[in-house]
């Protein structure tokens, strides 16, 4: 102490700290307004007024900083200054405006200004290392910082929680909308549709569905000098950082184009929790498993289909990649495979007298692997996928006017259920162990089986029925939406009746109707139309309604 009081200069060249946090900004009321930069601010300068040998270097400010750690842009300003020896004092409001961290504000209360010749002055706390004794030194002062941090502490747990609650009611809680999105100017935990970016993103699905591969998606964007999501963000006056680490004029790349098209955001479902942080004190995060993510369905206005989206999802489970000369993938590429071992077929050219032909082989047989090569040209496989499209759409159409005329006979989808074979078959099988479940009981105290096996066999016959009835539900649920919508409630049906007036089968027309091709080496070819469920509850529906008009014939007879 004494050589320091030896070293105690005439005048002291202060550093003025203030700190306001996003959090102190949040808790609003009285508390907030006294904390606030104007008057931490005005009572510094008042208090150095007082002081004689006190006089203003620069006044430091972190406004929007948490003080649970020490990485704050100004704070690190003002200590290059000490170092530099151009400060030899630091004053802050109270502790709490210094940081609430009491493990590093300790250290540099206690050490590391001491070590420094700096003056620490605390004006509210009434502290200052100048005349500060041991007892202040020892016990007041890191009290007080222990007190700030489990503040700190507090206040972060009730924003978690605060958080939590606002996810699951499906309010937008981040600090910039997705690209696409804006946050709607009257409630800013709701999204509005941007057109503009909304388009971007439109063009991006429908070119994936076209067949271009992420790449060559990202480079049509640049190349029409298409604004990055960063670029467009800065552009519109929002200080946006992605946390990605890019060049100084960002351009489009294949993980962005990615990243947007398996976004749920953009069918009007609300995903967030995929990250969360450490802890408190460390900013940063980690991600999540998706079972942990919190998503609500239908919680703002949705930019595509959820056909569109379902195809664009499958699309990205199988090679999409561009060919080394196109941009796009093969026309079939993500649809086709072999019959017998099941792998993706691939495309082949030969050229002839100046013609190519192109057509699909087995891949495991192109690698030299047991299978044949189950060869199928291109063109003939267009026309046979094409004219089967065709006749599902007839189908389609013959099934809405079924369903337009059961309407108009004001008969319910419950009195259809009664008809489905499929739900009839699951719900004995629900009936059969629902008995064996309820019969444990009487085996247990004939001591046909052990307490531990009991508890397997009652688990095992409970996940059972709960699949079972999952899957009863699902089964009556797509009829009641076929009834209430019509056909149309669960297919795109004008997308399919494009086939009707087209003469050659194009990419787009495959991806929405098609879900997977099968090519066997007899020729044959199993063609799996989407929406098969549909098509089974559409048998039954046809069934109760040629019976249902017999019987009003009848009677009307």
């Amino acid at each position: 102490m004494e050589q320091m009081q030896m070293n105690m200069p005439d005048m002291y060249d202060a550093a003025l700290y203030l700190r306001l946090s996003k959090d102190d900004m949040e808790e609003g009321g009285a508390k907030s307004e006294s904390n606030s930069i104007a008057n931490q601010r005005e009572l510094l300068r008042s208090f150095v007024k007082s002081q004689p040998d006190i006089q203003i270097f620069d006044i430091y400010v972190d406004d929007g900083y948490s003080g649970g750690n020490f990485d704050r842009p100004e704070f690190k300003r003002m200590t290059t200054d000490i170092e530099a020896g151009k400060v030899n004092c630091v004053i802050v409001k109270d502790l709490s405006r210094f940081g609430r961290e009491y493990i590093e504000a300790g250290r540099w209360i206690e050490k590391t200004y001491p070590a420094l010749n700096v003056r620490f002055i605390s004006v509210t706390d009434q502290f200052d290392s100048k005349t500060a004794d041991f007892s202040e030194k020892s016990f007041v002062v890191p009290i007080k910082n222990f007190v700030n941090e489990s503040y700190c502490r507090d206040i972060s747990d009730k924003v978690r929680s605060h958080q939590k609650i606002k996810r699951e009611k499906g309010e937008f809680i981040g600090a910039f909308a997705p690209y696409g999105y804006c946050k709607d100017p009257e409630n800013k935990n709701c999204l509005v549709i941007d057109s503009y970016a909304a388009d971007i993103v439109r063009k991006i699905f429908s070119w994936k569905i076209d067949g271009f591969s992420l790449g060559a998606i990202a480079e049509k964007l640049n190349v029409r000098h298409v604004q990055s999501p960063k670029e467009y963000k800065k552009a519109n006056g929002e200080n946006y950082n992605s946390g990605f680490h890019s060049s100084d004029t960002p351009k489009w790349s294949a993980v962005q184009i990615k990243r947007i098209l398996t976004n749920e955001v953009y069918i009007g479902n609300m995903v967030q929790g995929k990250q969360e942080r450490i802890s408190y004190k460390v900013k940063q995060r980690l991600d999540k498993p998706e079972s942990e993510w919190v998503k609500v369905e239908n919680t703002h206005p949705a930019i595509i289909r959820q056909n569109d989206f379902d195809v664009v999802q499958k699309l990205l489970q199988y090679d999409g990649r561009a060919s080394k000369t196109s941009d796009s993938a093969n026309f079939f590429s993500g649809f086709v495979f072999c019959g017998d071992c099941k792998t993706p077929m691939i495309r082949r050219v030969n050229q002839y007298k100046g013609k190519k032909k192109a057509f699909y082989i087995c891949q495991t047989k192109n690698k030299g692997g047991d299978c044949t090569r189950h060869s199928i040209p291109e063109e003939v496989l267009k026309r046979i996928v094409l004219k089967e499209i065709q006749a599902y759409t007839a189908l389609f159409i013959d099934y809405q006017m079924i369903m337009e005329e059961l309407c108009e006979m004001q008969v319910s989808y419950d009195q259809v259920i009664g008809y489905d074979t499929q739900i009839s078959k699951l719900q004995e099988e629900y009936n059969r162990y629902y008995s064996l479940k309820a019969s444990l009981g009487d085996d247990l105290k004939e001591g046909l089986i052990s307490k531990a096996e009991f508890d397997d066999f009652r688990e095992s016959y409970g996940r059972k029925c709960e699949e079972l009835e999952q899957m009863i539900e699902n089964q009556k649920k797509l009829v009641k939406q076929m009834f209430e919508g019509g056909v149309s409630a669960t297919v795109q049906l004008e997308d399919w009746k494009k086939s009707l007036e087209i003469k050659e089968l194009d990419r787009t027309l495959l991806a929405l109707t098609v879900d997977k091709i099968y090519i066997y080496e007899n020729k044959q070819i199993k063609i799996h139309i989407r929406y098969q469920d549909m098509i089974e509850k559409m048998k039954v529906i046809r069934r109760f309604y040629a019976e249902h008009r017999t019987e009003c014939r009848k009677e009307v007879g």
